[in-house]
């Protein structure tokens, strides 16, 4: 057969299991909103973690990041890789997972909305959250479509805009179909694929005649780089390549689409065990995308391939020489990311409005079979505007730094604080919320939402939260306003 049935092949037998799993699933729901959000909150440690890091890295790392970075910082770029295994995911597990999934589950919170309204008594921060997730989680989802359209364009010679609709039906298919439960089980099966796919393209990359062999390799990307002022970088650049480490590391944090992972797990032991498996992917799956993306100089030199910074990954594995069986492998190692990436922002976003917005403001008695047929349109609604984004000549790093600042800027610290630190209040958690956001949405869109310095800002914003929460949390329990009100019975928790 030839490269393009080969790999239509491989991405078709891969459909068919997608497919699969989100109809069986379908026959197994309850149909309430309690099994389409959370499963029922009885998921495994192996399934909770694959779900998690195929939900962190999607096409946005592998063909936006990773190219992004390596372009700009050489090997210096696997920094970012190694700082999303430490920090976005073994610390942020030993430190968020357990404690949410106790609080979720004594107060049978199912969104990130529900816990700002149930910790600080405001339906108002409810509704702001609620809004500002649907938002700009869309914008995240449109770099996701970006990512996937670049690699499909190149090596498939297929259209952008069916690459797109392509994606979205899939995504749509398991999602509408089985709600969380679908998505965790996708997930997954995509987790392995993921594995077995970097470890298999780390190796023929590697091995390809422009990097010529893990020695030769680091040994040439060296001299490029000592030679190229990257050795030691220049300061402007270190400071991009922290801000991007921290932002696409402790920005996780923040985002309601990843906390919701912890919402049902099964119980402690789990949550362990969780620890464990999601760090060993994280290393492997973000360690081994960006070590890719870090060579690529070897490939380019010092010339950008047409396309821009989009199409280094894309271009790189076009001009590598991989077996066909081992393309098509890698294209539904993409889809498989991105797919459940694009999953998991969407049951997010959409269940936020329906159950927090809709139900909570405006239709108080709507049934809870009808709320999930809801968020089932909303899907269908958000999947659409993400496809109208992408269109938006931003690039991948750009949009979905926007996202991640804004929402993370905005969310980090107030559930953070309120998970560890009882004093915290109302008044605190407005401040940093609202600081963090205008922090990050600012310059955002004074550029036109242009600027190459998203993750420097989505930084800022998250620390600037921070400080707002405590300081003004102080002030107003000082000053004794009616915003400083504890809440201590949240945390009076059942062992469990």
């Amino acid at each position: 057969m030839d490269k393009l049935t080969v790999i239509w092949v491989v991405i078709g037998v891969y459909a068919i299991v997608m497919l699969a799993v989100g109809v069986l699933q379908s026959r197994r729901n309850s149909g309430g909103m309690e099994s389409f959000t959370v499963g029922g909150r009885n998921a495994g440690a192996w399934i909770s973690a694959l779900s998690y890091g195929t939900a962190y890295f999607s096409a946005v790392m592998f063909i936006g990041y990773s190219g992004g970075s390596g372009w700009s910082f050489g090997l210096w770029s696997v920094l970012v890789g190694i700082g999303n295994a430490v920090f976005g995911t073994l610390l942020a597990w030993l430190v968020l997972a357990e404690k949410t999934r106790v609080l979720t589950r004594r107060w049978q919170i199912k969104s990130m909305p529900q816990l700002f309204e149930t910790r600080f008594k405001s339906p108002g921060m409810r509704l702001f959250s609620c809004i500002v997730i649907f938002v700009f989680l869309i914008p995240y989802s449109a770099s996701v479509y970006k990512g996937l359209t670049s690699v499909c364009a190149v090596i498939l010679g297929v259209d952008e805009q069916i690459c797109m609709i392509i994606i979205a039906i899939a995504s749509a298919v398991v999602l509408i179909l089985g709600g969380y439960m679908a998505t965790l089980k996708a997930d997954f099966v995509q987790g392995f694929i993921m594995m077995v796919g970097v470890t298999a393209l780390i190796v023929l990359v590697v091995l390809s005649p422009q990097v010529g062999g893990l020695s030769t390799g680091l040994s040439n990307m060296t001299a490029y780089m000592a030679e190229n002022q990257m050795l030691p970088l220049e300061p402007s650049a270190a400071v991009s390549l922290v801000a991007t480490i921290l932002m696409t590391s402790f920005g996780t944090w923040g985002l309601p689409q990843m906390v919701h992972k912890y919402y049902g797990i099964r119980d402690k032991r789990e949550v362990k065990r969780g620890v464990v498996i999601s760090t060993f992917f994280a290393l492997l799956v973000a360690g081994g995308g960006y070590f890719i993306g870090s060579l690529s100089h070897l490939f380019f030199g010092q010339t950008m391939p047409e396309g821009g910074k989009d199409y280094i990954v894309p271009l790189m594995l076009d001009s590598a020489g991989l077996p066909n069986i081992l393309i098509g492998v890698i294209l539904v190692l993409l889809i498989s990311a991105s797919v459940s990436t694009l999953s998991s922002i969407t049951l997010t976003a959409c269940s936020t409005v329906s159950m927090d917005l809709v139900k909570k403001s405006m239709a108080k008695t709507m049934k809870d079979e009808n709320v999930t047929a809801l968020t089932r349109v909303l899907c269908l609604l958000f999947v659409v505007a993400s496809y109208c984004i992408a269109n938006y000549p931003t690039p991948i790093l750009e949009m979905m730094s926007y996202s991640w600042g804004i929402i993370s800027g905005a969310f980090l610290a107030p559930y953070l604080l309120s998970l560890y630190w009882k004093g915290i209040n109302r008044a605190g958690a407005w401040a940093g919320m609202l600081g963090g956001f205008l922090t990050a949405f600012i310059p955002a869109a004074v550029s036109g939402f242009t600027t190459p310095d998203g993750p420097l800002y989505a930084c800022i914003a998250m620390a600037l939260s921070f400080v707002l929460c405590l300081v003004v949390s102080r002030v107003a329990a000082g000053l004794k306003l009616r915003a400083a009100a504890r809440n201590d019975a949240f945390y009076e928790t059942e062992n469990n």
